[in-house]
């Protein structure tokens, strides 16, 4: 199964990934999109969301 990953140093916090993939992505206290631990792509769109973020910060492996 594909696995998302996101490169805090990039994201901006915009909160797209999380309304595309609530199960997979959260917000952290950061203000910025992290991977839930153990979360997966399956069951969401990862490259919806991949390609969604404005600042490319989603990878998926």
């Amino acid at each position: 199964m594909a696995k998302a990953k996101v490169d805090a140093s990039t994201c901006i916090g915009c909160g797209v990934c999380t309304t595309i993939c609530p199960n997979l992505f959260e917000m952290g206290s950061d203000g910025k999109s992290h991977v839930k631990d153990g979360a997966d792509c399956e069951g969401c769109d990862c490259e919806s969301a991949k390609s969604s973020c404005p600042v490319g910060a989603i990878t998926i492996e």
